[in-house]
């Protein structure tokens, strides 16, 4: 058996008036919500740069650039699947994902089972093979102020 892994990060600022997606679902409780060019779901876009880190296809901005009018406001869920199936081609599957959201509020942990969820079926595999945690940046830095969110996930694959 052939295992690889990868790690990836993302971070977007935050702002008031906007929606929150984060881990594929919409987080209803959140005073601010992510920008970015697509839905901002930070969670999934790092999840997308650990795996495509680990099986040697570059990023998610080489895919899906920000650049690109034509995922512009895309949900965040068909940048998983696609790169799913981008591993799919070159015969890797998923065996399991760790990810980290930094956040200062919402609170994420009512939110972690819908997110598990939702991205265990895109990646193929069971809820028990995503895990979800989340922290405070303890009032320091941009996380801290509340200006932004990052996310850090670690995938193994293999085939």
């Amino acid at each position: 058996m052939n295992i690889r892994i990868g790690m990836g990060f993302d971070v977007h600022e935050l702002e008031t008036g906007r929606d929150f997606f984060l881990g594929g679902i919409k987080l209803q409780d959140a005073p601010k919500g992510a920008v970015g060019h697509s839905d901002a779901d930070v969670l999934i876009h790092a999840l997308c740069d650990a795996l495509l880190g680990a099986a040697n296809l570059r990023d998610i901005g080489y895919h899906f650039a920000n650049t690109d009018n034509r995922w512009k406001g895309m949900d965040s869920k068909f940048f998983l699947t696609e790169v799913i199936k981008l591993l799919a081609d070159k015969g890797w599957r998923v065996g399991n994902v760790d990810c980290t959201i930094v956040l200062e509020k919402p609170k994420i942990n009512p939110h972690i089972d819908a997110m598990k969820k939702v991205l265990a079926p895109l990646m193929h595999v069971e809820e028990d093979a995503v895990s979800i945690k989340a922290t405070t940046n303890e009032k320091m830095g941009y996380v801290g102020r509340e200006e932004g969110v990052c996310a850090y996930a670690v995938a193994l694959i293999h085939k």
